[in-house]
């Protein structure tokens, strides 16, 4: 059964085999040799015949493009088996590949492409790539990498034609802001894996790694004025076992025993678990993801899902109750307190942040902040009054105004989950909508810049099929093609008020997921579907989802090549 935990969880090979099958059961389909590039280009003419690369051809740069020349020989040379002579530009030089930013702005239709927007050509004389900016030919070398044969993704020479087919494309995205957010506060992910999946984000023309650092269960990056926040905070003793709503049913008899476990309990394996990023280690990632033009927003939650950090630091509390770092799954009602020290607290934490992440955009989460503690603590309710806030949404919102502030002082931009919305949004700060889209609508209405995260669209960590023959879930059901459906800008929406949504993402979270390999599993082909509606500004009625699977089934031999451990294509529903 391909979608079995079995089998996704242990092999990595299991879409290689099920695209190897496609392509073997469909000899009219060829694996290669045909334009399947995903996102696909706003504008693309075809013609007949072909370039032929070679270990003789020569890749050029010109006008600041010596980087991204650099990673288009590195991306090359392991299937082709050297790398590619580079040379500067020059009125000499002639056939080959060349690559060249331009200042004087590229268009179509009258409209500038932009930063991120450029122009391939493939014809007798070679391949030229032109951009505004590097990271608009960044994406041109992205599209030439999937106008090759499959195999030039492979990690290990091939002995073949190297052929691109004529063509001429303009293209340039959407939206400003495609990405997809990893959380490593449930499960700890490797730096190896964070590296392998920003490589995903950059082929897919993504540009944001939202890295979700910071949660009840786990905090995972060092912060060298608080050690304890990893020497505690990054450990937890256990984890439960099973879903969250999976408790043991006990029989009537087994109630009257008063030694017997209370019913709800949940299970756990007994087994310490944690891990975290020095500070070496993330400024390694964000250095990673700069050249590969993806941009790194770490989130640091406040003021809920905060546990570990309180385990860590108890004066930080809400109550006088002692803590350890969460176990379970869901949501704790374990919250900083707002007194100022927290306040101060909390701006050293980010200070440290900031070093680390250039970041424009710095999320503070804001989401699940269950105010118990904060209704039941006198301290807190004399801190209300003192400060004129008639209930504890007006205090959340004062808690997160202090950041907005503090951000922005220091040139950066807050973002946060829609819940920031309540109490009254903070004046600068950026809404990431997930509880649909009506959280978005009323900050774009109200003039703030929106990142939609609809969990009704982009929740990658709902299931994609039949339950029962998934991996274990959260919960819900978010087929590729509903995926593929989704239109980020709210129908609700003027065409000025739209102008504030930045775009989208996909969200990872990894209560149920352990392994890299479970999180490719959840992720790809989902965000490869996410990736186009974000990049080709093509309305709803006009898209074709025939059409991207029948592209998706060549792409999906390029991420087998690349060791993703993707679901099926035959398995979706």
């Amino acid at each position: 059964m391909v979608g079995s935990r079995k089998k996704i969880m242990g092999s990595k090979r299991v879409g290689q085999c099920l695209s190897l099958l496609t392509c073997l059961m469909a000899l009219s389909f060829p694996c290669y040799g045909e334009i399947t590039i995903i996102p696909a280009p706003v504008q693309m003419t075809e013609s007949a015949g072909h370039y032929r690369l070679s270990r003789e051809t020569k890749i050029y740069y010109h006008g600041g493009s010596e980087e991204v020349a650099q990673y288009l020989v590195k991306s090359l040379s392991p299937a082709m088996g050297s790398e590619l002579d580079l040379e500067e530009a020059s009125a000499a030089s002639a056939e080959g590949i060349i690559l060249t930013v331009v200042e004087d702005a590229l268009l179509l239709d009258g409209q500038p492409l932009g930063k991120e927007g450029y122009e391939l050509s493939v014809n007798n004389n070679g391949v030229q790539i032109r951009a505004n900016d590097a990271a608009g030919l960044f994406y041109g070398v992205q599209s030439l990498r999937q106008l090759l044969p499959v195999e030039i993704f492979s990690s290990n020479a091939q002995t073949m034609d190297w052929t691109l087919p004529f063509v001429d494309i303009t293209d340039y995205p959407r939206f400003e802001w495609r990405g997809l957010h990893l959380d490593v506060g449930r499960h700890f992910m490797p730096v190896e894996f964070i590296k392998k999946f920003i490589n995903q984000l950059a082929l897919h023309k993504m540009n944001k790694l939202h890295w979700h650092l910071t949660e009840d269960q786990g905090w995972r990056i060092e912060i060298k004025k608080y050690p304890k926040l990893t020497e505690i905070g990054a450990w937890r003793d256990e984890t439960m076992l099973g879903h969250y709503n999976d408790r043991p049913k006990r029989p009537w008899w087994k109630k009257l025993l008063f030694w017997s476990p209370a019913e709800g309990d949940h299970r756990y394996d007994g087994q310490r678990y944690g891990g975290f990023y020095t500070q070496d280690q993330v400024r390694d990632i964000v250095a990673y993801a700069q050249k590969r033009h993806v941009v790194v927003v770490p989130e640091i939650e406040l003021p809920g899902h905060a546990q570990a950090a309180i385990a860590a630091y108890p004066e930080l509390a809400s109550s006088d109750e002692k803590i350890g770092v969460k176990r379970e799954w869901g949501i704790s009602h374990h919250i900083y307190n707002p007194e100022l020290e927290t306040i101060e607290f909390l701006k050293n934490v980010f200070v440290e942040v900031m070093d680390l992440f250039p970041s424009e955009f710095i999320h503070v989460g804001g989401d699940e902040a269950t105010k118990t503690l904060w209704e039941n603590s006198p301290r807190i309710q004399t801190l209300m009054k003192e400060r004129g806030l008639k209930d504890e949404h007006e205090l959340q919102s004062w808690f997160i105004r202090q950041f907005d502030r503090f951000l922005s002082e220091n040139g950066r931009r807050l973002i946060g989950w829609d819940e920031i919305l309540e109490g009254g949004l903070a004046a600068g700060a950026t809404v990431m909508s997930w509880r649909g889209d009506k959280g978005g609508i009323a900050a774009a209405k109200a003039g703030h810049d929106v990142v939609m995260a609809d969990y009704n669209y982009t929740y990658f960590d709902y299931y994609q099929g039949d339950k029962d023959e998934e991996p274990l879930a959260i919960g819900g059901f978010l087929p590729l093609e509903k995926v593929y459906n989704y239109n980020p800008i709210p129908r609700a929406l003027s065409e000025a008020e739209a102008r504030h949504i930045l775009g989208a993402q996909g969200q990872l979270w990894t209560e149920y997921m352990k392994t890299p390999e479970h999180v490719e599993y959840m992720a790809f082909p989902r965000a490869s579907a996410l990736s186009e509606v974000l990049w080709l500004n093509q309305p709803e009625e006009q898209r074709d989802f025939d059409k991207f699977t029948e592209r998706l089934k060549v792409h999906a031999e390029r991420l087998a090549l690349m060791d993703i451990n993707f679901r099926g294509l035959d398995s979706n529903p």
